[in-house]
């Protein structure tokens, strides 16, 4: 008979009880480890020019879902300026031949957490944008007292989340935080007088459209030929003068360049649709209208731009309309204007290039004059002459000064700014014809 030593006995029952511990932890729920890194990335200004009007772009074909990406691409640089925050969430999954195969196991999610602002309501909030803005205007801090935010500044911002939800997967699509937060405020004042006053502050981003063959007869060939530039305004009136718009001559070489794509056998049956389209809708009404009407010119008027919903707007009666006087406030100096375009309605603070430039020389439809929530735009509703006439600088002018008397008027030294005609003299063949009945301008 054989006898099992003790310790033999002794080294089988520690193995009995490893093996026993390897397979109760490798039971156990896999631990998750969790790397974070959390990067703030400095903003970088995107002036981008937006318009809400149909411009003659060709669609392109959708990309394929599938987003490229280069051995050295770093996401955390954006140029939307938001703060990118990665980390990276490790899981014991299956085998890899299994794993390869589940979309689960290797993805990204991401994440847009944007506050949305409130609406300055005080003298004080109001100076944190226009410093000096109530020495400016004495009158104008008890009307801010009693004044009430409007519905606009809630409905900018919806629009500005809607396209935020719309948009969320499509990085390069996303507002900028720059355009996001373009709003400080906007408010509805009544004078004792029973005046409505609208009063917006924001940046001011630049419109450099308008066209008018009476008081701007030639135009440089690339805006002749641009298939950006926009004739047109939504200010506008029955054309007085002989002199054709110049930009008509652009329209026309493009309807005879899509003519001749019509009749090329070799152009897509797509492409003739999208060509119709563009003579259709596009060529031939814009033709017609240049041939008929006139329109504000950026370059030598001063006007600002509201949201066409605004613009559109019949039932608030705070809302500016087209042609309703304004003044814009800035940097201690005030401007006659009039509301002279309708723009996106997911943005504001926008004015003519002529106004721009004025504060800013530098200042084109790709930059800016003014990047900061520093500008006051004050708009008197229900002040538009009709019908439309072309733009008389001084009448704007005086218009402004007898209306701001009903704020209170402007501080003692300050001045109403005074614009300067700097159209090109007209040659004698150019000279418009005798004013006579104006139709009056839709808006």
């Amino acid at each position: 008979m054989k006898f099992v030593t003790s310790s033999s006995w002794i080294w089988k029952l520690l193995c009995a009880l490893l093996a026993i511990l390897v397979v109760v932890f490798g039971l156990r729920k896999p631990k998750t480890e969790i790397v974070e890194k959390t990067v703030e990335v400095p903003v970088e200004v995107e002036v981008v020019k937006v318009v809400e009007k149909i411009v003659e772009v060709e669609k392109k074909p959708e990309a394929a879902a599938v987003i490229g990406v280069a051995s050295d691409l770093d996401l955390t640089p954006t140029s939307k300026g938001f703060s990118f925050s990665s980390r990276v969430q490790l899981e014991n999954g299956e085998l890899a031949t299994s794993e390869r195969k589940e979309k689960s196991a290797y993805k990204s999610e991401h994440v847009l957490t944007v506050r949305v602002p409130r609406a300055a309501t005080t003298m004080k909030e109001l100076q944190v944008s226009t410093p000096k803005l109530g020495s400016l205007l004495p009158g104008l801090e008890p009307l801010v007292a009693g004044a009430t935010i409007s519905d606009f500044f809630e409905t900018l911002y919806r629009n500005k989340t809607k396209r935020l939800e719309k948009d969320s997967a499509k990085l390069g699509s996303l507002l900028t935080s720059h355009n996001f937060f373009d709003c400080q405020t906007m408010l509805n004042l009544t004078t004792e007088s029973g005046r409505r006053l609208f009063l917006l502050q924001g940046d001011m981003d630049v419109v450099s459209d308008g066209s008018d063959g009476d008081r701007l007869p030639t135009m440089p060939d690339e805006i002749v030929n641009s298939t950006h530039y926009q004739p047109t305004t939504s200010y506008g009136w029955a054309k007085e003068g002989k002199v054709p718009n110049p930009l008509i001559q652009g329209y026309q070489r493009r309807l005879v360049a899509a003519r001749a794509e019509l009749a090329d056998a070799s152009v897509s049956k797509d492409r003739k649709d999208w060509v119709r389209g563009r003579i259709q809708n596009l060529i031939l009404p814009g033709i017609e209208e240049m041939g008929r009407r006139s329109f504000l010119i950026a370059e030598y008027d001063p006007f600002i731009v509201i949201p066409t919903n605004i613009i559109l707007d019949r039932k608030d009666k705070f809302g500016p309309k087209v042609g309703d006087y304004a003044v814009v406030i800035h940097r201690g100096v005030v401007y006659p204007a009039i509301v002279g375009d309708a723009g996106p309605t997911f943005k504001v603070g926008e004015a003519s290039l002529r106004m721009a430039r004025q504060i800013d020389e530098r200042s084109s439809p790709y930059w800016r004059p003014v990047s900061d929530l520093t500008v006051t735009y004050l708009c008197f509703p229900g002040t538009a002459k009709k019908p439309h006439r072309p733009p008389n600088y001084e009448d704007i002018r005086s218009e402004c000064a007898q209306l701001l008397v009903e704020v209170g008027g402007l501080a003692e030294g300050v001045d109403l700014f005074q614009w300067e005609d700097t159209l090109p003299p007209l040659q004698q063949d150019e000279e418009p014809a005798a004013e006579g009945e104006v139709e009056e301008s839709g808006e």
